[in-house]
């Protein structure tokens, strides 16, 4: 995307964000920890993830994500949906289907801690196929690389991933 269309959806995403947030508006001093959080408030809170957030709003997700779990979300950073091609994240929102899709193939059902993952060569997703695992560099789940693993919620495990990745 060029720089004033990513300002203006980076903008966007982030007044979505904060319309969910403000009904559940809590002090700094008082917040819950991470892994009192379900995998939602968690990437709520953690800042890098409104694109993802406002996604899984638009998918109708957001209940099924705070269900009682355990999932593990290979959750794509907001810098990896600012690599997909311009018009890309528009198009996915306005396929609510795609959309649904391409989200609940980041989502596994059940805890997989990052030992548990690298044991794995492939993993179903709640959208039915298999995502590949690698771990002979690092960690790579399809064609995106586990910069940051086992951030525990109170319903499974989130591994941040540096590219959205598509069934």
């Amino acid at each position: 995307m060029n720089s004033k269309r990513q300002t203006g959806f980076r903008w966007a995403i982030s007044s979505l964000t904060l319309a969910l947030l403000v009904p559940g508006l809590v002090q700094a001093d008082s917040a819950p920890s991470p892994a009192r959080m379900d995998i939602v408030d968690t990437a709520i809170s953690a800042g890098d993830f409104s694109t993802l957030v406002a996604a899984v709003q638009a998918a109708g997700l957001v209940e099924a994500l705070k269900g009682d779990g355990p999932f593990t979300l290979f959750a794509p950073t907001d810098e990896a949906f600012a690599k997909l091609p311009d018009g890309t994240v528009e198009g996915l929102l306005a396929d609510k289907d795609k959309l649904v899709a391409v989200l609940t193939y980041h989502v596994v059902p059940g805890k997989l801690m990052a030992d548990d993952v690298v044991k794995q060569k492939r993993v179903k997703t709640l959208e039915g196929k298999k995502v590949k695992i690698d771990g002979s560099s690092g960690v790579k789940v399809d064609n995106a690389r586990v910069i940051k693993a086992d951030i525990e919620t109170s319903n499974g495990v989130i591994h941040v991933i540096d590219t959205v990745i598509v069934p």
